[in-house]
């Protein structure tokens, strides 16, 4: 009688513990959400956390947050909005590389809207569920299994929108980079995805899309400190 192998997880590609990989995910939801303005209160504490990870992960995020200190705010925000918003092939939502505006595209979200359910997340109306930063700030602090499960199933469109940062010098392809390197390395299926998705660009169909997003508010936080989690159980009354 055989005895049943057991599928263990892939390696991710730099090794590191569990807790460094959820402090990478923390701060690249923080580091790749929209710059406003508490952002540079929080990024002494953003620092002591990265200042514990390993290299190059450490350096990558460590620099992104000089380039953050470095640049002037509406500045940071203006690059922001033209690295992200203006370029279809620099979503940071990730099932539109594969469905564009189209009706397949609302399948393909209710998966993360199921996942957050199935944690108890509360959905609001004002971010899809596939934006990555929602979705690296459910790995880091809600279900780091079902987050990281999301986010290997997407390593085609992690590492096509890190090959298209870098392309353009963009210092947010450091942050794409450090998130990375937390997940198994593309095998040989992702690499002819990339290929493909690099290739074909986003489908143009449009059509309304039912609002998935997480309710954006959050309590007061303390200068310095990292913002709590933005993700929250679903209220009882």
């Amino acid at each position: 009688m055989a005895l049943l192998k057991l599928r263990r997880r892939p390696e991710p590609a730099l090794a590191m513990s569990e807790r460094d990989r959820r402090i990478v995910w923390r701060t690249a939801a923080l580091l790749l959400d929209y710059p406003g303005p508490g952002l540079r209160s929080t990024m002494d504490g953003i620092e002591a956390a990265i200042g514990e990870l390993p290299e190059p992960v450490r350096t990558q995020l460590l620099d992104f947050c000089d380039h953050v200190r470095a640049t002037p705010e509406l500045e940071l925000a203006a690059r922001y909005v033209e690295t992200f918003d203006m370029r279809r092939r620099a979503s940071l939502h990730l099932t539109f590389y594969a469905y564009g505006d189209t009706r397949k595209r609302g399948m393909a979200l209710l998966r993360f809207k199921h996942a957050y359910r199935h944690a108890g997340v509360e959905l609001g109306d004002t971010e899809l569920p596939d934006h990555l930063p929602v979705l690296l700030e459910f790995a880091a602090t809600v279900d780091p299994i079902g987050g990281e499960r999301l986010l290997g199933e997407h390593v085609p469109v992690l590492e096509l929108l890190r090959l298209s940062l870098a392309d353009n010098a963009s210092p947010y392809a450091w942050v794409l980079a450090a998130v990375v390197a937390t997940l198994a390395p593309p095998t040989t299926a992702d690499r002819r995805r990339i290929a493909e998705l690099a290739a074909q660009g986003p489908p143009e169909e449009e059509v309304g899309l039912e609002p998935f997003a997480l309710d954006p508010t959050m309590p007061e936080q303390s200068e310095g400190a990292i913002p709590p989690p933005a993700l929250r159980p679903p209220r009882t009354v």
